[in-house]
């Protein structure tokens, strides 16, 4: 299956030194770029901090503008600044978990902490919302697992049938 025409995705991403220009955003970067390979227009990367306002207000904007697909990077962990999760619940209808487990599952055999990412995956409106790691390993494994899922997820989204 093929990319819808006229897909489009939003990147988000969650970190307060990248927010701060402390140091540049290369897992957001990343992600825009492996989209864009997989066909899709791209908005972002979006950097915001660490916050679950902010974040949550972020994703709403982008579910809003009629996105089929928003993945975040970053914000994901067990620290205390780790929040994304909680933004990414308040505006879920939806939840996915698979997608969340199958990226966990993809990178564990070469970074054992891989499972220790909280990242949710669901649907809000017609638009899918996927948390990955904020290191480009870890958007590199996301999108390995969403590349081949993603053609018929907007498909559905959108209408389609299964």
């Amino acid at each position: 299956m093929t990319l819808p025409a006229g897909a489009r995705a939003v990147v988000v991403t969650a970190s307060n030194r990248a927010s701060a220009g402390v140091y540049e955003d290369r897992s957001g970067q990343a992600l825009a770029a492996g989209l864009r390979e997989l066909g899709f227009e791209v908005e972002g990367p979006h950097v915001r901090p660490d916050d679950v306002e902010a974040l949550a207000a972020v994703l709403r904007e982008a579910v809003a503008s009629g996105a089929d697909v928003v993945l975040t990077t970053g914000g994901t962990g067990l620290t205390p600044t780790d929040v994304t999760p909680e933004a990414t619940r308040l505006v879920l209808e939806r939840d996915a978990p698979g997608i969340a487990d199958a990226v966990r599952r993809y990178g564990q055999p070469a970074v054992p902490t891989a499972v220790l990412s909280r990242g949710l995956a669901g649907t809000a409106g017609r638009t899918l919302v996927v948390n990955l790691p904020g290191s480009t390993g870890g958007v590199r494994d996301g999108l390995a697992v969403l590349g081949p899922l993603l053609p018929h997820v907007v498909s559905q989204l959108r209408g389609g049938d299964h």
